[in-house]
């Protein structure tokens, strides 16, 4: 089973390249973001449970998440892997993460990180905001918050799985193609 874990800055192109690595690897991808919404429509046990949390302002707690995410894995246990998105964040999370999928006989195969600079961030979040109207890609002083939080709160997890040798840099400059190519190359090597 491949499972990635995509990784980097707000504007890093993790959205697009994404969805390109869903179609060629035939992943699940698993959005914390999505499951969790999905989970609170369907007003499941996990969703009621997360909704009082979101209803005070408070994160949901990681015990939360990583049920969400197991039904969502047991949902989909003969998929030929999952790529993992917006999760894990932290290094708690990684390794509640690891002793999920080591429950399911399964494993991180790789946590590919796109780098790209300070500047080409702020660029292509600046640029976002006017093609989206996001107000949060519009404001630089969000953007260096988004970039400075990022690198604060990321920083474990490069170390996390490099001491797992399962950290993987890719240069997240220069055309799509080009990115996922780079991509590509990195999973096949697997």
């Amino acid at each position: 089973m491949l499972n990635l874990v995509l990784f980097g800055p707000p504007g890093a192109g993790k959205g697009t390249q994404s969805e390109k690595l869903i179609e060629k690897y035939q992943l699940v991808h698993l959005s914390t973001g999505d499951i969790l919404r999905g989970e609170l429509k369907a007003q499941s046990t996990l969703g009621l449970e997360a909704k009082k949390f979101m209803d005070k302002g408070e994160l949901v707690p990681d015990s939360v998440v990583i049920g969400m995410i197991e039904n969502k894995i047991d949902q989909n246990m003969s998929a030929k892997g999952f790529i993992f998105d917006g999760f894990p964040r932290t290094t708690a999370q990684a390794k509640a993460l690891d002793e999920l999928l080591t429950k399911k006989n399964t494993a991180i195969s790789v946590m590919l990180a796109l780098e790209v600079d300070d500047d080409e961030l702020r660029s292509r979040l600046l640029l976002r905001g006017k093609e989206s109207g996001r107000a949060d890609d519009q404001d630089i002083n969000i953007i260096n918050n988004r970039i400075n939080v990022y690198k604060r709160d990321t920083s474990p997890l490069v170390e996390y799985y490099g001491a797992q040798n399962k950290y993987k840099g890719i240069v997240g400059v220069g055309s799509i193609e080009e990115i996922f190519e780079s991509l590509s190359e990195a999973i096949d090597k697997l």
